[in-house]
């Protein structure tokens, strides 16, 4: 007999249904022992890191929360700060040591509340949120370390951002009270609006030891150079408001002040050039009609006329920067944003960073006294100019200006950068706007004295029709022991490559690259697929060059990795007679070039060559199609101030089969061209670059009398 199977409306009933009683019990247990398991997940697995932002977002922990310390009224005082102070004197570079990134280590004192005996704060506001910002962004950075024994350098979590904020007194006993402070030593604080009424010093009040100073208004007087750092003063006002991008060129107005608190007397003077020069110049001053607040504070006002602030900024090409009752102000971060170039009369002023940025070129610093002048010295500027200074001017707010973050990590670089000169950035790193990613890139100056073997070369093949002498080449080339990699550099717009299948079967990777447009320049564009540190640029038609000649051409490098290294010489002479330079390429016991139609270089000078070229250089090379081996022979000479290496006796590249119409070289003005060239680059690079040498590079045994198996390179061409 079969069992009577009962079916509910879910289908049939598998077991007897339990009692209700029990079913909660065992729901109630399984749910507890979900949770503990949910529970216990999220602790092993989620972030506890105390470097993180956590540990100083006001969003997730509150400054109430914070331990309180009392500070008694009989606590020490730090002495007022040492004006002779330098970073030989006052900083322990030993805490730092040697570490491979190159990069000091910031420790972040826990977050705690002052208060002197009876209770009060000894800060009115508490952390503020730009102090927050800055904290944060420093725990989240490469800098952070949590372990203080590691640490180079200490900032405290008392928010010193606004003096008027602060007890002076009160402050300098909390700071003398933290377990690090040592007289200062190797501690930063960062100070943006320092002194009070009347004096309105020009740096912070708080006695402070030997603590370096990162002040948004040092004088001269009280700037300790390269000791403090002169920071600007964080706007964020401008920072809330995003403003449109604006393309430097002429703007409305050709000057603008917008500073509403100015002294009467520079205002004076404003008003009667402003009568002077009419609509060319624009003076705001704050709206009276207006009520009190934010909306009040994001306008300005002329003559009953309402203007949005800091937008009006961007209509005009000059922007007033006054100094007022401080000498850093706000407004200079405004008008860098806004693309206007700053006109900054407030003597003595630090400027920010000033340290590391060239100001020259995105700003114009007048004398005070010269107010009377202003106009007629900015008119004297050339346009051309005036537009590079807006451009400059506004990178610099992206860059340093445009939150706490990047003053923050800008501050502690130039410090790094002192502790570590060996590895700082350069000039151009600091004041050019970053084009290409030149970490990935090692410059061969500061290469091992020789390149490793192994990785060996990428030879780049530039081409444009020639597919037979093309073939030619990347077969001979890849008998070379040495390549790594083949890159053809398709030049040809209007005609496809061959197809994959007709190209010549070679041992290594081949890759063809097309270009845009017909361009020279292009065989020394920073291809990805260049992975090698040596390059071999070669002509489609240089099918003469044997195996044993490209494998000690490369060989050499090796040794002169800072070089070029090429086969035919070139040299340049002074024309008496003409009174200007001129090329030679017929015998002589000189060199002062060899040919990139056949060169070996380190890839570093792709970078600069495509990015760095002084002046119209690169661009004059495409228009004329000619000189780009030149162009390459003077930026590698004024680099390194060094000649290039020719090796092998080879002259002249001979092709056989190359035509009048085919070859380049064989045009009849050809040589008047490269003549020019030299003259129209000397010119660009302000000097002549290019080294002289009476000397080539020849296997050892080339012409002794040995038996060719006892040689390495047994098949060197001939002239």
């Amino acid at each position: 007999m079969c069992a009577s199977v009962k079916y509910g409306s879910r289908g049939p009933a598998l077991i007897p249904r339990m009692k209700t009683k029990h079913r909660i019990y065992y729901i109630t247990l399984f749910s507890v022992v979900l949770l503990g398991l949910i529970a216990t997940g999220m602790f092993q697995f989620w972030p506890h890191s105390i470097e993180s932002s956590a540990e100083w977002s006001l969003d997730r922990r509150s400054v109430h929360d914070a331990p309180l310390v009392r500070i008694p009224m009989s606590s020490p005082i730090p002495e007022r700060g040492d004006l002779s102070c330098r970073m030989h004197t006052c900083f322990d570079v030993y805490r730092c040591g040697y570490n491979p990134k190159n990069k000091i280590k910031v420790y972040i004192y826990p977050l705690q509340r002052f208060v002197d005996e009876v209770g009060v704060p000894i800060s009115s506001t508490g952390l503020s949120r730009e102090y927050n910002d800055l904290l944060s962004a420093i725990s989240d950075s490469d800098f952070y370390t949590d372990d203080v024994t590691r640490a180079c350098l200490f900032i405290p979590s008392i928010d010193v951002l606004n003096q008027n904020s602060l007890r002076v007194r009160e402050t300098a006993q909390a700071l003398a009270v933290l377990p690090r402070w040592d007289k200062g030593m190797n501690h930063l604080l960062f100070n943006m609006l320092p002194g009070g009424p009347p004096d309105y010093n020009t740096a912070l009040d708080v006695p402070r030891d030997r603590a370096l100073l990162a002040g948004g208004g040092f004088s001269t007087w009280t700037y300790r150079q390269g000791y403090d750092v002169s920071i600007p003063v964080y706007s964020p006002l401008s920072a809330e408001v995003d403003l449109p991008e604006r393309q430097p060129g002429p703007r409305r107005y050709f000057i603008l002040s917008s500073q509403t608190a100015i002294h009467r007397e520079y205002r004076v003077e404003l008003e009667r050039l402003k009568e002077e020069n009419g609509e060319a110049l624009l003076l705001l001053d704050k709206c009276s009609n207006l009520s009190q607040g934010l909306a009040s504070v994001r306008k300005r006002c002329c003559k009953g006329q309402v203007y949005d602030y800091p937008q009006i900024l961007q209509e005009s090409s000059f922007c007033v920067v006054l100094r007022g009752a401080r000498l850093g102000q706000a407004t200079l971060s405004d008008v860098l944003q806004a693309g206007c170039v700053p006109v900054i009369m407030a003597d003595s002023y630090i400027l920010p960073f000033s340290e590391v940025l060239d100001w020259k070129r995105a700003s114009v610093v007048i004398p005070e006294e010269k107010l009377p002048e202003m106009y007629t010295i900015l008119k004297s500027i050339p346009h051309r100019q005036v537009e590079e200074m807006q451009r400059q001017a506004h990178w610099f707010w992206e860059a340093y200006f445009s939150s706490m973050k990047a003053i923050g990590m800008t501050t502690l670089q130039i410090i790094n950068d002192r502790i570590y000169p060996y590895a700082a950035r350069t000039y151009e790193e600091w004041n050019n706007p970053s084009v290409v990613k030149w970490s990935s890139v090692n410059s061969p100056l500061f290469l091992p004295l020789i390149p490793p073997r192994s990785p060996g070369f990428t030879a780049v093949v530039l081409t444009y029709d020639r597919i037979e002498s093309l073939f030619r080449v990347i077969t001979e080339i890849s008998k070379v022991p040495s390549l790594a990699k083949l890159l053809v550099v398709w030049n040809n717009q209007n005609k496809s490559p061959p197809e994959e299948s007709l190209w010549p079967k070679v041992t290594v990777p081949l890759k063809v690259v097309r270009t845009k447009e017909n361009k020279l320049s292009n065989r020394f564009f920073p291809f990805d697929e260049i992975e090698t540190e040596a390059v071999l640029a070669i002509d489609d038609d240089i099918i003469m060059l044997t195996s044993d000649e490209l494998q000690f051409g490369y060989e050499v490098w090796r040794e002169f990795p800072d070089r070029l290294v090429g086969y035919p010489g070139r040299l340049h002479l002074w024309d008496h007679e003409m009174g200007k330079w001129k090329y030679e390429s017929e015998w002589t016991n000189e060199v002062s070039m060899v040919l990139t139609g056949a060169a070996f270089y380190h890839k570093y000078f792709n970078y600069l060559y495509t990015y760095k070229m002084p002046g119209d250089i690169k661009n004059w090379v495409d228009a004329h199609m000619n000189c780009e081996d030149i162009a390459m022979n003077f930026l590698v000479a004024n680099i390194t101030g060094k000649a290039p290496i020719k090796v092998t006796p080879r002259k002249k590249f001979k092709c056989p089969e190359c035509t009048a119409i085919d070859g380049l070289s064989l045009d009849q003005t050809h040589m008047v061209e490269r003549s020019e060239c030299i003259n129209k680059f000397a010119s660009v690079f302000g000097t002549m670059p290019l080294k002289v040498v009476e000397h080539r590079a020849d296997p050892v045994l080339y012409k002794d009398d040995f038996p060719e198996k006892l040689k390495s390179f047994p098949n060197i061409g001939s002239l």
